[in-house]
């Protein structure tokens, strides 16, 4: 199983990635293992997941999270869903 995955950080950043091992992904991200945006911007920690179980299937799911305006993006982690008010 993949996990698609959205972290935020104390000043409120947000990050969108995927993995195959979540429980080891977010520490890496906070040492700096990790995209050159968690390097610069530490203590991420989870605020949102779902399950693939393929990383074709992850990677599109983290593709279009990516593509998502901010508002969208606090919308799937407040609601669990999409959809704008």
């Amino acid at each position: 199983m993949y996990t698609v995955y959205i972290l935020r950080n104390p000043t409120n950043h947000l990050y969108a990635g995927s993995t195959s091992n979540i429980d080891k992904r977010v520490p890496r991200h906070n040492i700096g293992d990790g995209a050159e945006f968690t390097r610069r911007n530490k203590d991420f920690v989870l605020v949102y997941s779902e399950m693939y179980p393929t990383l074709i299937e992850a990677h599109k799911r983290e593709k279009q999270i990516k593509g998502w305006r901010r508002e969208k993006k606090e919308n799937l982690i407040k609601f669990g869903t999409t959809i704008l008010k």
